[in-house]
């Protein structure tokens, strides 16, 4: 099983940057293409657009459309809920039963949970009762298979850039932390937000973030021919051993 994580497009049509970051958008789209082995599937980990606008959408629907792989998308911080899914309403996989947009990716031998860890208030990362009780159902409906999570905002300390705790409270993180815990059946977090490649754990549990596609908003120091070269993540899942993550240089 491969699983290509994109993440932190933060597409705009009205800043200095809009066109590269489209550029960029579309080139880890053209490279994902490109793999052999191909992925089974393309996560974008939130963030997808800048400003929540339909138009910006529809820039990012018409990129995503290009690829070869399923797609699935979540929230992040800068997302807009509503928009979202008017753009992507013919997906089919996006959770209608809340407010909140988390679901399942099933028909592979983990089960992939997609969260919603966006805040009404802040950037930072929000996950309330409502969020622990759906998490611990749909974990809860499956025990026969390990479980991997995506979520927007990292459940762990990250210790490098501005920001140790990327939820709102240290509370909040540690209620989503212990959820995650609880059955024993979560392998792997897969999260974005902070804009720089990291890693961490939940407890036992292995957890990356991968940097934002986007060259411009991107965190750390890469060498001059990097500069311009989106970086993403390629997951691959074997039942021996678990995840292996590589992060993959769009056109090297």
């Amino acid at each position: 099983m491969i699983i290509a994580q994109i993440s932190d497009t933060h597409i705009a049509l009205d800043t200095p940057d809009a066109d590269r970051r489209i550029q960029d958008f579309e080139a880890t789209i053209t490279d994902i293409n490109r793999l052999d082995p191909a992925p089974d599937l393309i996560v974008h980990s939130g963030d997808i657009v800048h400003n929540g606008r339909l138009d910006e959408y529809s820039q990012s629907v018409a990129t995503l459309a290009r690829a070869n792989a399923p797609v699935y998308v979540m929230a992040g911080n800068k997302d807009d809920r509503t928009n979202l899914r008017k753009a992507f309403a013919g997906s089919g996989y996006l959770s209608r039963d809340s407010d909140f947009i988390d679901y399942e990716i099933g028909g592979f031998p983990v089960r992939l949970l997609v969260l919603d860890t966006k805040s009404a208030t802040s950037n930072k990362g929000d996950f309330c009762s409502e969020r622990i009780e759906r998490l611990t159902t749909m974990i809860a409906s499956d025990t026969s298979r390990p479980i991997a999570v995506f979520t927007h905002h990292p459940p762990f300390d990250v210790m490098v850039g501005p920001d140790q705790v990327n939820f709102e409270t240290r509370e909040i993180m540690s209620g989503l932390r212990a959820a995650l815990q609880q059955s024993g059946r979560v392998i792997a977090v897969f999260s974005g937000h902070v804009h720089r490649g990291t890693a961490g754990h939940v407890e036992t549990i292995p957890a990356t973030v991968m940097p934002s596609v986007a060259t411009t908003l991107r965190k750390g120091e890469y060498p001059d021919d990097m500069a311009a070269r989106p970086i993403y993540h390629i997951h691959r899942y074997d039942p021996a051993w678990g995840f292996s993550t590589q992060s993959r240089i769009v056109g090297v």
